[in-house]
């Protein structure tokens, strides 16, 4: 069974989760999502890429 979830709901429901349980205030929320969307436009977003194309490959595999 394939279950196919925008990636932006993922985030959400990952965002609440932490505001929720780990007292995490909401605009750290915000800013550590900011702070993504900014790193995505340096030099290290090819890394960051890879590396999570590669994470997803392996949680794919050993499944």
């Amino acid at each position: 069974m394939t279950v196919n979830v925008p990636v932006v709901v993922l985030l959400a429901v990952v965002a609440w989760l932490i505001v929720k349980f780990f007292r995490i205030r909401p605009w750290a929320v915000v800013a550590l999502v900011l702070f993504g969307f900014f790193l995505a436009h340096t030099f290290l977003a090819p890394a960051i890429d890879s590396g999570t194309r590669s994470g997803v490959q392996i949680v794919n595999t050993h499944h």
